[in-house]
């Protein structure tokens, strides 16, 4: 038997001053700048949103996402406005940079048994930190000799859980040869893989927003960051800020990665560029760098 759907409230219009508001708040609170191009997006979101919440105003709406004590539906609100769409081995030259370049450079005079932590961020679904685990357990000759950390972090808590769980599908693992789809997945059918225990065990997971300064604290000590296809959705303020961020969180002589449309020169001059293999990364500059 078909059950009935339940009727969303209908709302009253959500006037130009009203997503001016949301913007600013939006902004200052995740550095994501909406462009013209989003409006559709943005809005369909938002309105769902309101609706769910039972509210008939935006106004009404605006008090529970700001003034709610739990922040549960603020991180409702983010978890709607973020798109996530990745996939296995993506970019993966940089993961041959980490390895031929990168790793071999940070351990150079650091002792056997000693802490290498990589940090991958937005991680959304975690097919980036997974790569970023298996490519170095087929391709650096030295992982067993460190104890390697690597942690993953989103402002997104449904795609943290999601990564957390594992389980992805065809498209997700397009990009992995059969050999590694056997070594490092299980099958569990209707075109279903999910990432073996001990590898989905050695990722720590966690909820962060780059652009909080008391998020970031947790990431100190960092020797690698991967932040890949995040800053171009900042402006150039929200850019800076973040930038200076990471800067904190990396050791001396650390590396960053960012997209392949992103460039730090246009951002900081707190990291000189690096070539290693077929791209270029940014290496923290002064306190010994």
């Amino acid at each position: 038997m078909n059950m009935p759907q339940r009727k969303l409230p209908e709302i009253a219009p959500i006037t130009p001053q009203d997503y001016e508001k949301f913007f600013e708040f939006f902004y200052r609170k995740t550095g994501i700048v909406f462009t013209d191009k989003k409006a559709y997006f943005v809005e369909r979101r938002l309105v769902e949103r309101i609706q769910a919440t039972g509210c008939e105003t935006f106004r009404e709406y605006f008090a529970i996402v700001r003034f709610q004590s739990s922040g549960d539906e603020w991180q409702q609100l983010v978890n709607s406005m973020t798109v996530n769409e990745t996939y296995f081995f993506r970019e993966d030259y940089q993961f041959d940079a980490m390895v031929q370049g990168m790793l071999p450079e940070i351990t150079r005079d650091r002792r056997k048994g000693s802490a290498v932590r990589i940090w991958s961020t937005p991680c959304s679904t975690g097919e980036e930190p997974y790569s970023i685990a298996i490519h170095l357990l087929e391709n650096w000759k030295r992982a067993d000799d460190f104890d390697i950390e690597i942690h993953a972090s989103d402002i997104d808590t449904r795609v943290v859980a999601q990564a957390r769980r594992g389980i992805y599908g065809h498209r997700s693992l397009q990009r992995l040869s059969a050999t590694l789809r056997s070594k490092y997945f299980t099958a569990l059918g209707d075109d279903q893989f999910r990432i073996r225990e001990e590898l989905r065990d050695s990722i720590d997971f966690d909820v962060a927003n780059i652009v909080d300064p008391a998020n970031m604290t947790r990431f100190r000590g960092m020797d690698v960051i991967f932040c890949r296809n995040l800053l171009i959705y900042f402006d150039d303020v929200s850019r800076r800020e973040s930038v200076e961020l990471l800067y904190e969180c990396l050791n001396p002589g650390g590396f960053i990665c960012l997209g392949h449309s992103e460039s730090m020169a246009r951002i900081s001059s707190l990291f000189r560029p690096r070539k290693f293999a077929d791209t270029i990364v940014y290496q923290k500059v002064g306190s010994g760098a």
